[in-house]
């Protein structure tokens, strides 16, 4: 048994090393990595999106937004990049909306309107000849919070400004600027959106779920 430790204390002094030498590896392709991005080649692509997205179910809250996604084509039919938007959440009570009566509603800082920061990953896919007018599919996957202290008001409480899940599908019809410049398209799709958590203040529980569908349009270059 003194032996296998032994031979097991060289091995386990060994390991500092190779993790070492493996950052060291993957902090010299940072660069390489990067230069496409910078130098504007034709594998980095931008998009700026624009989305209306009326809420639906009894809390709900109509969304207007526009995002930037900044990524890689690795394929011509696969785009994952990295993005972030900028949204109004517009809380929409019933008609003859009243407070609960056994509940301090004053306690949070509250308001009908209030801007939410969605961070995410972008997944993209084309389907059929990107010279020519396409189908896309695209999933943002990340995270959103509130901006400012006060909550959102929702029918039966608040949605708080903590970290809410994000999810953002669509589907729609990719059009070229241009055959000699396919590149440049403008996208028109239909889209969902989720958010939920359970960081929220409600009557019943802490668990908020919103949903949206809407349109999407969007350019890229």
């Amino acid at each position: 048994m003194k032996r296998l430790y032994f031979l097991a204390l060289p091995l386990l002094a060994m390991i500092p090393a190779k993790v070492s030498a493996q950052y060291y590896e993957i902090a010299n392709q940072i660069p390489s990595l990067l230069s496409p991005a910078l130098s504007g080649s034709l594998s980095y692509k931008g998009y700026v999106d624009v989305v209306l997205l009326p809420g639906v179910g009894h809390n709900r809250a109509n969304d207007v937004g526009i995002s930037t996604t900044q990524g890689f084509q690795y394929t011509s039919w696969f785009y994952m990049g990295v993005g972030v938007g900028v949204d109004l959440m517009m809380a929409q009570q019933p008609d003859g909306w009243q407070p609960d009566p056994d509940y301090d509603y004053t306690y949070y800082g509250s308001a009908k309107r209030k801007a939410m920061i969605p961070v995410f990953s972008d997944f993209r896919f084309n389907i059929g000849d990107r010279s020519s007018v396409s189908c896309f599919i695209d999933i943002k996957l990340g995270a959103a919070w509130l901006l400012g202290r006060d909550y959102l008001r929702m029918a039966d409480g608040f949605m708080s400004n903590n970290t809410q899940f994000f999810m953002r599908p669509a589907i729609g019809v990719r059009i070229p600027v241009s055959s000699k410049n396919p590149k440049q398209a403008f996208n028109i799709g239909l889209t969902y959106q989720l958010l939920t958590s359970n960081n929220n203040y409600y009557w019943s529980s802490n668990s908020l779920t919103l949903n949206n569908f809407g349109i999407t349009l969007s350019y890229e270059w």
